[in-house]
């Protein structure tokens, strides 16, 4: 009885199913008088309700969903910038009768095997999840319409989440005064775009937000949504090694033989093959091109750009002609786009970080959008810290008429860099804080500005920051981007180029051993120069002397009030700071690598006595009375804002 009252509520069930697929209209009936987008997936607008419908066309195929953040806070403290990339993902659509449910299968464990059992068991071992869930509005065929304007207008950035992390408030979208942002809106063949402007509201709004929003308690972001196609096949992953410098993705494949690593580790990088892979220099079959927002006003234009393409300097030593181009955005174009690597100039109300992040394709590493975020505010700081150094507004010293700006010339060589750093980070390449004792081999440091003394105790900066692409860049790019001969072992080939790089003395320290608050690594650090710490140290505070000596009125414009010399004086005050934090992990400090088994690096080894007495003489040195002391001009030169 239980068994056949069972099959009756099926069978009513599946009657009304089908009743209600039935009584659904045709896509064409319900999106009459809507404008149509045609694109990887298809929208359509509907302006009379503000609505925004998704058709789907395509079950159980992955793609690529984005999350991006279009207009920001402007606040650094808080992190919500323009064009920030949030939330990646694997996902595809799944329907179950009246419902579509976009699922997100879970990539962090798999089967790498044909036997189809043995993936399914690892897919059912560890849970996936749905991200929104749809209602069938109209039907054609396979081809289904839904309503996807509640997916779009919602916060899936988490923005109002950071807000509260960030003691500025609770905060809430207010469904009134939040839309889809038709603007930005568009479909093309591999890349759908959905947008909606979001309004935030709060009863008790932070400080920092009044600080920035014209409205705290109503502040208004944008928020984008991409679908975006997976790469067409033909790309190989390629194994990460951890003396490469590479960031990549990591799983763990469950079919691996017993007794070897089950984590499987590709680098990050961008699709590039040579026309001819049998050729020593070959163009390639398709250039990895670069934009810059076309936002940035002249000098920094023209430094980004210059920065940004010392890259192909790397690519020539890799094999290529013309691998990497650095063009500006077109007019019109969409820097959230996809198909734009993209070199964002990007404005806050204090200075902050720069990032090099990138859109990469989670199961191989192919990186599909490289995707830089540049703070305005740090070149100004860069000239506050050159201009510390210069009585450049003296008129005895330095006149201005018509004479160039020195603090400019040092400010316009750190963005050029800066360009370049975050670049390669893009490109898949990890932080290198060990460059700086190799003569300054790698952009993927963080450089101190090089200031040394002539005879006359003159301060000169004209070496400040390097220029071009270093050793160990061209090194990691060969890594990364060599296309082999058919035929090559390529695990030999690469593990020669690392072989090469040992050979010819580099070193690689990447983030968790450098910062002085997790490692004790001897030659891994940040913001330092010199291959001698101790050295570059004790020139520091000879420029530093000098500097505050001859501090003054020149230090600062004409009209400008004297209490702004302060500005001025903290970063020279503190310009040794983190050279002494590369002199302090000189004491019990270790000299290591990251070794593989057999490799040709040497074994770690404690800094020697010697080394760390006289890093120890350096540091007391630093904190004596007379270092710490103002001279007498300054201590009466600044008055109170």
């Amino acid at each position: 009885m239980r068994g056949f009252i069972a099959g009756t509520l099926f069978l009513l069930l599946f009657a009304v199913t089908s009743a209600e697929a039935q009584d659904l209209p045709s896509i064409d009936a319900k999106t009459k008088g809507m404008e149509k987008l045609e694109g990887f997936y298809t929208i359509y607008w509907d302006e009379a309700a503000g609505k925004v419908w998704l058709e789907i066309d395509r079950f159980q195929e992955d793609f690529l969903y984005q999350v991006s953040l279009a207009a920001g806070l402007g606040s650094n403290d808080i992190g919500l910038d323009r064009n920030q990339l949030g939330g990646s993902y694997i996902v595809h659509f799944e329907r179950r009768g009246p419902k579509v449910f976009m699922v997100v299968p879970n990539t962090d464990y798999v089967a790498i095997t044909p036997n189809v059992a043995e993936q399914q068991s690892v897919k059912d071992a560890f849970a996936s999840g749905v991200m929104h869930g749809f209602t069938v509005a109209a039907q054609t065929g396979n081809r289904v319409l839904v309503d996807a304007t509640s997916f779009i207008v919602r916060d899936a950035h988490g923005a109002a989440n950071t807000l509260k992390r960030s003691n500025q408030g609770t905060y809430r979208v207010d469904d009134s005064r939040s839309a889809p942002y038709k603007e930005r809106t568009k479909a093309f063949p591999r890349n759908t775009e959905m947008e909606a402007m979001l309004t935030f509201t709060s009863d008790a709004p932070g400080g920092i937000v009044r600080s920035v929003a014209s409205l705290a308690d109503a502040f208004t972001l944008r928020e984008r949504h991409s679908f975006i196609a997976l790469p067409e096949p033909g790309f190989e992953p390629r194994l990460n090694d951890p003396r490469s410098g590479y960031f990549g993705p990591s799983f763990l494949d469950y079919s691996s033989p017993i007794g070897t690593d089950m984590r499987v580790r590709y680098i990050s990088r961008h699709r590039l093959e040579k026309k001819d892979p049998s050729a020593a220099i070959s163009d390639p079959v398709k250039p990895i091109i670069y934009y810059l927002d076309n936002g940035t006003p002249e000098p920094i234009r023209s430094a980004l750009l210059e920065g940004a393409r010392w890259w192909n300097q790397a690519f020539e030593a890799a094999g290529y002609r013309n691998a990497f181009q650095v063009e500006v955005l077109p007019d019109g174009a969409d820097p959230l786009d996809v198909r734009y690597n993209i070199i964002n100039w990007v404005h806050r109300s204090t200075r902050g970080w720069s990032y090099g992040s990138s859109i990469t394709d989670p199961r191989t590493g192919e990186i599909l959008k490289g995707h830089v975020l540049l703070g305005s505010l740090r070149v100004r700081q860069d000239y506050l810290i050159a201009q510390g150094l210069f009585q450049q507004f003296d008129p005895e010293t330095a006149p201005m008429n018509g004479a160039p700006d020195p603090s400019l010339e040092v400010a316009l060589a750190r963005i050029r860099q800066l360009s370049a750093h975050e670049v390669g980070h893009t490109l898949g390449l990890q932080h290198n804080f060990a460059a700086s004792i190799d003569d300054r081999a790698s952009v993927m440091d963080y450089p101190a500005p090089l200031a040394t003394l002539d005879p006359d105790n003159r301060i000169l900066l004209h070496q400040a920051y390097d220029t071009g692409i270093g050793d160990w860049d061209k090194v990691t790019i060969k890594y990364g981007y060599s296309d082999f001969p058919e035929g090559t072992d390529e695990k030999a080939a690469l593990t020669e180029i690392i072989d090469q790089y040992v050979e010819k003395g580099l070193h690689y320290i990447t983030d968790e051993d450098a910062r002085p608050e997790g490692g004790a690594n001897a030659v891994g650090h940040l913001w330092d120069n010199g291959s001698n710490v101790v050295e570059a140290l004790k020139l520091d505070m000879e420029v530093r002397a000098v500097a505050l000596s001859r501090f003054g009125v020149g230090n600062i414009g004409p009209d400008q009030p004297l209490a702004t010399l302060e500005e001025v004086l903290v970063p020279l005050y503190l310009r040794h700071r983190y050279q002494v934090e590369a002199v302090v992990k000189l004491v019990g400090g270790v000299n290591y690598s990251y070794n593989v088994r057999g490799d040709k690096q040497n074994l770690p080894e404690s800094v020697s006595g010697g080394q760390q007495r006289s890093a120890l003489n350096a540091l007391i040195s630093v904190v004596e009375p007379k270092s710490l002391a103002l001279p007498p001009q300054i201590r009466t030169l600044i008055p109170p804002r």
